[in-house]
């Protein structure tokens, strides 16, 4: 089949790799895509979220299928215009996309579901945010309303700091936030494919959202994930799916918003019992790097089951016994401002290494050809191994080979796990 995949990221590059290698895909356009992404397929230079772009070049290509991969489309409506010109299209309307465009639409649905998660409340007012702090307490959970490329998130015991966030959040156009309880409890993610009734799930990945080791520092977008998770529970993926996704899309479905394309389920593990932290309607970034570096089924016949409709007539994925780890390398000043422009080298001597592939976020070419940090994660360094440890030590291997000035990374990415 032809496919349109549209984004820029590491997590269209682990995409574009997994669709690519698929015989069922006999041509692969990404856009606009990346110097990594050009390795595998057909890069095109358009605006990924102007619906019009995308239908003109699905039409001209004579997509079978096209796969959004970021959020911003999703919530422009891209994926609506796709199928209101007949093509079938991997991702959520943008009513469907609420439930990340919207935490407080999320927690409503949740609610008129019945899945778990914490309690929390949607403030519009200074006042109302004052409030809602002094009835959760600390530890401060402060949530932008919107998108926020995931770093919208404060969780902090300090008080001046938490009303800070929120009322940054609330200075915004339309700004609104969300309090919520603390849940304690290690977390993981699961991605659930959807066509609007049936439900698959994804292997299990943990993923690392503040800066530093330790968990120290501010949050980001992700600084690595492993897979599989080995202290979760063995049934995890089956009890998301009866527990979380499956009443979540039954739901959306009884509002008459179907909900097609991928539910990422962030959740917590608590002593309570499994929680619902946040939801993504998108592969989230960076386990997708992870979990598809596992995926032994076939990835065009996934999403294009979902995408038509008729889920329930393929087979359940299925996955290697080996273990992956992505280690995200960001640039001088992520996550605030960033120093881009930095010269890249040593990712081929990286991917020399037995089981081992970069995967490009950030980076693009200079003048003389030269791959440069054009964002703030501009790299993930991806390795498998016969389990998690096997997979780590080869993963800090290879990005120990991979130079740029100012680079950052977590040293301590599925440690101990």
């Amino acid at each position: 089949m032809k496919i349109l995949l549209l984004g820029s990221g590491a997590r269209e590059h682990a995409l574009a790799r997994a669709l690519a290698s698929d015989p069922a895909t006999t041509e692969l356009v990404i856009a606009p895509g990346n110097p990594g992404t050009a390795n595998v397929g057909t890069n095109l230079h358009i605006d990924p979220s102007a619906p019009e772009e995308v239908v003109d070049l699905a039409a001209q290509m004579e997509a079978d299928l096209v796969v959004v991969g970021p959020e911003a489309p999703l919530v422009a409506g891209v994926a609506d215009a796709v199928r209101e010109a007949g093509v079938p299209c991997f991702g959520p309307g943008a009513q469907a996309a609420r439930l990340e465009g919207s935490k407080a639409f999320a927690k409503e649905v949740m609610a008129a579901a019945g899945v778990p998660t914490a309690a929390s409340v949607a403030c519009s007012t200074p006042e109302d945010l004052r409030a809602a702090l002094d009835r959760f307490g600390a530890p401060y959970v402060v949530k932008e309303d919107g998108l926020a490329a995931g770093k919208g998130v404060v969780v902090t015991s300090d008080r001046d700091a938490a009303l800070e966030h929120g009322l940054a959040c609330l200075a915004r156009e339309g700004g609104c936030v969300v309090v919520e309880d603390y849940l304690d409890g290690p977390e993981a993610s699961v991605f659930c494919v959807s066509d609007g009734a049936t439900v698959r799930a994804l292997a299990p990945a943990q993923d690392f959202k503040r800066l530093g080791d330790g968990d120290e520092g501010p949050n980001t977008g992700g600084m690595g994930a492993y897979t599989p998770v080995g202290w979760a529970p063995a049934d995890l993926a089956e009890r998301v799916v009866r527990e979380v996704a499956q009443p979540v899309v039954d739901e959306m479905a009884r509002r008459g918003t179907r909900f097609i394309g991928l539910l990422y389920c962030g959740l917590a593990l608590t002593r309570e019992g499994l929680r619902v932290v946040e939801f993504n309607v998108r592969f989230g970034d960076p386990e997708t790097q992870a979990v598809l570096a596992r995926l032994t089924s076939s990835l065009p016949q996934l999403l294009h089951a979902a995408a038509t409709g008729h889920l329930g007539g393929v087979p359940e994925p299925t996955w290697s016994n080996q273990a992956a780890v992505d280690v995200v390398l960001a640039a001088p000043g992520y996550p605030g401002t960033v120093t881009t422009g930095g010269r890249v080298t040593g990712v081929e001597a990286a991917e020399a290494l037995e089981g081992v592939h970069v995967l490009h976020a950030g980076t693009s070419r200079d003048e003389e050809g030269n791959l440069v940090a054009s964002g703030g994660r501009v790299l993930s360094v991806v390795a498998v191994g016969a389990d998690v440890a096997a997979a780590r030590a080869r993963v800090y291997e290879a990005v120990a080979r991979i130079h740029l000035d100012g680079a950052q990374y977590r040293r301590d990415i599925a440690a101990g796990r």
